[in-house]
């Protein structure tokens, strides 16, 4: 029935709404109250890995759908989780989308609010906090500071792949005396360290590498933007993790102990 009536006459379902919502950078006490509410709420959560570990073990198995990686390094293609968004909506069903820190930020939230918007689903967006400060939060790092940071850009490391050039203007972010975070970036650290060198950013800038922030396991590795490379293989950096490129990734050395002896967190390599 093209109206969505049954064969009985019954009423067409009233669509659910679906909720794009960032969980914070892993840990659940960083989680908002309302991301919460409505994770318990809700009829199905649409996931992938980065929410992390702790976040995604307290909600229902059965009502948890991972759209995500997948075993063999495959990923779930956008187009399938916009279709499936909008078909649980149409069974009158409460959706959370649930996406790693902010779902606007890298999280490709903003295509997914346009989707739904084309469908006519109700939809809300309920922000997190983003791991692009926050992982280096807790690592000891502010990403901005008055004696070395007026600015901050946050970058991708992993722009859609269909894009004939890259749209960062590593120049520009290089002249701009600021810290410079990158999100996702850990594949392509030779490459984009190497084009800030190019770009005229010194060698001995320091660098940090903060894998899994916040989560129980995170670690971080510090050197410079030449040795950074080396350092990350090393140490076996792997993802999730966020670099920081710029002076205030030195003032980790300031607060580090202080901040391993309160959590027990923010192993040094």
């Amino acid at each position: 029935d093209p109206d969505g009536a049954g064969s009985g006459g019954e009423e067409p379902t009233a669509p659910g709404t679906v909720h794009l919502v960032g969980s914070g950078p892993g840990d659940p006490d960083l989680m908002t109250v309302k991301a919460a509410r409505l994770i318990e709420s809700a009829d199905v959560v649409l996931h992938d890995k980065l929410p992390g570990p702790e976040i995604l073990g307290e909600i229902p198995e059965e009502k948890r759908e991972d759209v995500g990686k997948r075993a063999g390094g495959e990923w779930t293609p956008q187009e399938y989780t916009n279709r499936r968004l909008v078909e649980l909506a149409r069974e009158g069903k409460s959706v959370v989308r649930l996406k790693g820190g902010d779902p606007f930020v890298f999280g490709r939230g903003g295509e997914e609010a346009e989707h739904l918007a084309d469908a006519g689903i109700p939809f809300e967006v309920v922000p997190g906090v983003t791991s692009a400060i926050a992982g280096p939060a807790v690592a000891g790092i502010p990403v901005t500071h008055r004696d070395h940071a007026s600015s901050v850009s946050f970058v991708t490391g992993h722009e859609d792949p269909t894009k004939a050039e890259s749209a960062v203007d590593w120049d520009a972010l290089a002249a701009t005396g600021g810290t410079v975070v990158v999100l996702m970036g850990v594949g392509k650290l030779p490459a984009y360290t190497a084009e800030l060198r190019d770009a005229g950013l010194a060698g001995d800038t320091p660098v940090a590498l903060v894998e899994r922030a916040t989560w129980p396991e995170m670690r971080v590795a510090t050197g410079t933007l030449d040795t950074i490379v080396d350092v990350r293989d090393e140490a076996g950096i792997e993802p999730p993790a966020i670099t920081v490129i710029g002076d205030v990734a030195a003032t980790r050395g300031r607060v580090v102990e202080f901040l391993r002896n309160a959590d027990g967190r923010g192993e040094e390599t």
